[in-house]
């Protein structure tokens, strides 16, 4: 391991000292390039494990930068556990400011969860702490700080977690991609751009000459979004006019390859670590087999583009059978850049990456109105059929500058193509088609039911659950433990919203009952709905937040209660 850097050092030392260090030497073994697999010596596994978190230099397409590093290296190790084992971790903070790992995804006691001011203090600097916990579940994770903005910095890995038996859907060899984002400005400076101009970063927004070419909305269009105060091409909020886009910590340029055997059942696990960035991804010329979403276990079916979302992971098998590369391609939601890795028979060859496909175009259903048989909006002026902003729409909101619309007529949207792919051809993943492959461990019909509005100024950079930011919120969620609830997203914005729920599964309703899909992560459309059941099974108090990171910095997240805590009186 490579020493770190002395306290003293400054930002601006420490990235002239990235000039000389190589692209390998800033990764761990499973995320360089050539890779053949993953194997034993490239993973930390075992009972005991050691974690140092610090300043790191990196290197991105030949450009030297900061990172916030695990073990040395952006992403950091892969963390390989069996199911049924005990583990205990030693998080030491090298850094001048606290730091936190929170372990997405896993199921284990509250005081492990790794959420500052939540479920423990946090990591001081120069402090060690010991988390320690049973591994009760197999499958796909990842882990990552939950302080401040360091997971924008590069404070990310992957966790694989194998089962007690076999696996379900078996294959020859496997690779970890994980997905992300990067910049070499500050996120900080991010967060101050964004709330100065909300579309700072937005380098695609329509044009006279795209309407004189007839291309994107029609002029009628855009005068009425214009007087809401939409923009149809409000995708993404940070975007690759700044963002590297990375798989498994290289760039484009960089070129991650993983290798392959033609005829080989190839398993692919997909994480996504980005703070900001939704990824459509595809392997033209080669099908896609689901076998696991979240970390569970899903009936197989066989896709030719899926997108994941913030925090979410795919795992899917592919069988190359030709003896050429292949792109695996990440494109962002928005279309303004990707990201390539090659998967390729032997060491060397390079996959040719795509163009960038157009960009998307936001319609009025994304505003949460389908105005098939409506005469028109109420924009604030009168005389339209619906208001954006009537109360009687959602009347646990709290409006108020944070609340820039209320969607009049929001529909669940599990079974709609994600956003970027709707017209796209062949077979496109949607909530909807996934099917766990064991039926639900609880079938109970819930109890009571309640809706949450996941609220936002897209001009101010607001955002909120119900119009009120964590801030201002004086009360959590609460549940009373092994309850069964059903709880009803509604999306008041024009953005993806990946919304995660710590220490729990969520059933996603979406039509295959006793076998929803079991997802720690829900990414909720833009002007839709998304359903899920909750068996609150684990007591204590839980962060509820939307991963996408900049939207839980301005306030998009809650605190959880689950009582009575063990021990405690019912």
């Amino acid at each position: 391991m490579r020493p770190r850097a002395p306290a003293f050092l400054d930002r601006r030392q420490v990235l002239s000292g990235a000039a000389a260090l190589s692209a390998a030497g800033a990764l761990p073994g499973w995320a360089r390039s050539q890779t053949p697999g993953i194997t034993p010596r490239q993973t930390l596994s075992g009972k005991e494990i050691a974690l140092t978190i610090d300043h790191a230099p990196l290197r991105i397409n030949g450009r030297a930068g900061h990172g916030i590093a695990i073990n040395g290296t952006v992403p950091g190790p892969l963390i390989r556990l069996k199911e049924g084992q005990n583990v205990r971790i030693a998080v030491t903070n090298r850094l001048s400011e606290d730091t936190s790992i929170h372990w997405h995804g896993l199921i284990l006691p509250f005081q492990m969860d790794g959420v500052p001011g939540v479920s423990f203090p946090g990591i001081k600097p120069g402090q060690t702490f010991v988390y320690e916990f049973p591994i009760v579940q197999a499958g796909t994770y990842w882990y990552h700080s939950h302080s401040g903005l360091q997971e924008l910095e590069g404070h990310y890995a992957p966790l694989v977690i194998d089962p007690k038996g076999a696996e379900p859907q078996p294959y020859d060899r496997e690779h970890v991609i994980v997905l992300s984002d990067y910049s070499f400005t500050h996120p900080h400076v991010l967060m101050k751009k964004l709330k100065q101009e909300g579309g700072h970063f937005n380098r695609q927004k329509q044009t006279v000459a795209g309407l004189l070419a007839g291309k994107d909305q029609w002029l009628k269009d855009r005068v009425e979004w214009a007087a809401m105060r939409m923009d149809a091409t409000d995708i993404l909020d940070v975007t690759a006019s700044t963002y590297h886009y990375l798989a498994n910590g290289h760039g484009l340029q960089d070129n991650w390859t993983g290798l392959f055997t033609p005829g080989e059942r190839v398993r692919i696990r997909l994480v996504n670590a980005a703070a900001m960035t939704l990824f459509n991804v595809r392997i033209p010329g080669l099908a896609m087999t689901v076998v696991q979403a979240d970390g569970q276990d899903v009936r197989p079916l066989e896709v030719d583009e899926l997108q994941i979302a913030n925090a979410e992971t795919y795992d899917v098998i592919v069988t190359p059978t030709e003896d050429r590369p292949y792109a695996l391609v990440a494109e962002a939601a928005d279309r303004s850049g990707l990201v390539r890795a090659t998967l390729s028979p032997r060491p060397g060859l390079v996959a040719d990456a795509p163009p960038l496909r157009a960009r998307p175009i936001l319609t009025m259903k994304d505003m949460g109105m389908d105005m098939a048989g409506h005469a028109g909006m109420d924009h604030g002026g009168g005389g339209h059929t619906m208001s954006m902003l009537d109360p009687k729409n959602a009347p646990q909101v709290r409006q108020g500058p944070g609340v820039q619309m209320i969607s009049p007529m929001p529909v669940d949207r599990v079974a709609d193509r994600p956003t970027g792919l709707e017209t796209e051809p062949g077979r496109i993943l949607t909530y909807a088609s996934l099917i766990a492959l064991q039926p639900n461990p609880d079938t109970r019909p819930p109890s009571r039911s309640m809706d949450i509005h996941l609220t936002g100024n897209m001009e101010r950079f607001m955002w909120a659950f119900d119009g009120e930011k964590f801030s201002e919120i004086t009360k959590p969620i609460p549940f009373r433990r092994d309850e069964r609830v059903r709880v009803t997203l509604v999306n008041d914005s024009m953005m993806n919203h990946p919304i995660h729920l710590h220490g729990h599964f969520m059933d996603l309703v979406n039509g295959h009952p006793g076998q929803h899909p079991r997802k720690h992560t829900i990414n909720v459309m833009p002007g839709g709905k998304a359903t899920f059941d909750l068996t609150a099974d684990a007591p204590g108090d839980w962060a509820f937040h939307c991963h996408m990171l900049l939207h839980m910095h301005a306030g998009m997240f809650k605190v959880v209660t689950v009582r009575p805590l063990d021990g405690e009186a019912a």
